[in-house]
């Protein structure tokens, strides 16, 4: 077996170290390479820039955008309306909507008690802001205002009844009935809605 000679051995060695060196340059300028020039960097930061702003824009219209009622409030016909998951007695009903600036329902049209008679057969019975407290079968809104003779079809069959003394008025199934003010119900916040202007 014949071994090669030294002439030959340094001739391979420089060839490799020439290889390595040349795969090292290769390296080198990739990595060179791929360092942005300035006028990358500028045109990244530009495009950063841009990107702010439009997220500012973005956050300013959103910060702008108009609701009419509050989050966990309903919009109906001009007022916003707050549909209880709590239960509270009469009066209390009363000061759970005053806490916010509202008033517990009163209504004013056949469209608005259709709407509220809907919501309130969905969720169970559910007081509104009408009694005779004053005087036995002399309906009052908290407002001060009678019971109109145009709502007295919203009563359910043989109501209101008085039955041991029942001065309160809620909403039950298909129509109203007459409770007793310290029975534990569900209620309705009625508040006006707000104004959206237009930019």
């Amino acid at each position: 077996m014949r071994f090669p000679d030294r002439g030959h051995i340094s001739l391979v060695l420089q060839l490799l170290s020439l290889m390595f060196f040349a795969g090292l340059l290769a390296a080198i300028v990739i990595q060179v390479s791929k360092i942005p020039s300035s006028e990358e960097i500028q045109w990244e930061q530009k495009k950063q820039e841009k990107m702010f702003q439009d997220l500012s824009q973005l956050k300013s219209e959103v910060d702008s955008l108009c609701r009419r009622c509050p989050w966990d409030w309903t919009f109906f016909k001009g007022n916003c309306y707050f549909f209880s998951k709590s239960q509270r007695d009469w009066h209390d009903s009363i000061t759970a909507c005053q806490e916010v600036g509202a008033q517990l329902v009163i209504i004013k049209s056949h469209e608005e008690q259709y709407f509220l008679q809907q919501a309130s057969k969905k969720n169970g019975y559910t007081w509104m802001g009408l009694s005779d407290l004053n005087k036995e079968g002399a309906w009052y809104w908290l407002d001060g205002s009678p019971l109109s003779d145009r709502f007295e079809r919203y009563w359910k069959s043989g109501q209101p009844n008085n039955f041991k003394g029942q001065d309160c008025v809620e909403f039950r199934d298909d129509g109203w009935n007459d409770a007793k003010c310290d029975d534990m119900k569900l209620w309705i916040c009625k508040k006006s809605s707000t104004t959206c202007s237009s930019k």
